[in-house]
């Protein structure tokens, strides 16, 4: 019995000393505080990150200092520089150092040619107008030397032509359009200066200049004839309308090429899985062909501004010709 005693009471010592050694769950405030470290030793951690980041704060700041050094210039000139690209001369808190940076960038940007995006060109068209006019006073004389003016005969059109001999179609349609685009140049030089120089006037000047960029696409097609032969049969009915003063006629046929008489003026030509018995009535010629690609479509509208020049200097005697 005593020996059971002494046994219980062994037993007693050691799950006192196991629960002195591993606490349970509950702990109190004390000896919580007694286990949570001093704030004390988190400072030098904190030290040596600070130790880490600093050599890439001063390899940035070595990076900007030898951009600016490359790229030392005056605040005029940086402020010149700004004004010439459009750009404000200074941001909000912005220092000289920064301002330069921001020069800096903006030209490698335009030097990479990625600077601008799609531009509008009708505007550009507009800032070279007032240099164009200088440079016209000056060259009137040999312009109108060199300029090219084509006979009538060599610019008209037939319905044969249009119907049956494409071929000729090519120069024809070439030299009717030169012929109006010099002719609308020539209108434009000859109004007066204070016209000239007017707002209107110079938007009608611009208007001019962005037609004859348009249709250089147009040119090179005839040219090396490899336009589509449904728009050059078009084109050349629309020429044909035109010389014969059926202004009317003249804009069907432009509405035919720009976006075609079909319900699928996009060019669809399986709208189902089964073949429908409408399905050959979906031809090229109701193709919408100013969907094509920007390039058709910039120089089909040009068409279409000539068509109207071509009306205001040689209005139809059927007063029921006219459009717009």
């Amino acid at each position: 019995m005593e020996a059971l005693k002494q046994e219980l009471a062994r037993k007693r010592k050691e799950n006192d000393s196991n629960l002195k050694d591993n606490p349970t769950k509950y702990l109190k405030k004390s000896q919580l505080d007694s286990l949570t470290p001093e704030p004390i030793q988190t400072q030098p951690q904190e030290d040596t990150i600070n130790k880490e980041e600093e050599p890439e704060a001063e390899e940035e700041t070595n990076i900007t200092d030898n951009d600016t050094k490359d790229f030392s210039i005056s605040n005029d000139e940086c402020i010149r520089r700004l004004r010439l690209k459009s750009e404000p001369i200074r941001l909000f808190a912005e220092s000289d150092r920064e301002r330069r940076l921001r020069l800096r960038a903006l030209e490698l940007l335009a030097s990479s040619g990625n600077s601008k995006g799609q531009e509008n060109d009708l505007r550009k068209a507009l800032e070279g107008v007032g240099q164009a006019e200088l440079e016209q006073q000056s060259k009137n004389a040999s312009t109108a030397v060199n300029a090219k003016i084509y006979d009538q005969s060599e610019v008209e059109i037939t319905w044969k032509m249009v119907k049956v001999d494409n071929d000729k179609l090519y120069a024809t349609i070439y030299k009717w359009m030169k012929n109006m685009l010099r002719l609308w140049e020539n209108t434009l030089s000859q109004r007066p200066d204070d016209v000239r120089r007017s707002k209107q006037g110079q938007l009608a000047a611009a208007n001019q200049v962005q037609t004859a960029n348009y249709l250089k696409p147009l040119f090179k097609a005839l040219k090396s004839k490899t336009i589509q032969m449904d728009v050059l049969t078009l084109l050349g009915e629309i020429i044909l309308y035109a010389q014969e003063r059926k202004y009317q006629n003249a804009n069907d046929a432009y509405l035919r090429l720009s976006i075609g008489n079909s319900p699928w003026p996009i060019g669809v030509t399986m709208v189902g899985i089964h073949d429908r018995s409408a399905r050959e009535k979906i031809s090229s010629g109701s193709v919408a062909h100013v969907l094509n690609d920007e390039v058709s479509r910039k120089y089909i509208q040009s068409v279409k501004r000539v068509l109207t020049f071509a009306q205001s200097q040689f209005p139809p005697e059927d007063v029921s010709q006219m459009v717009g």
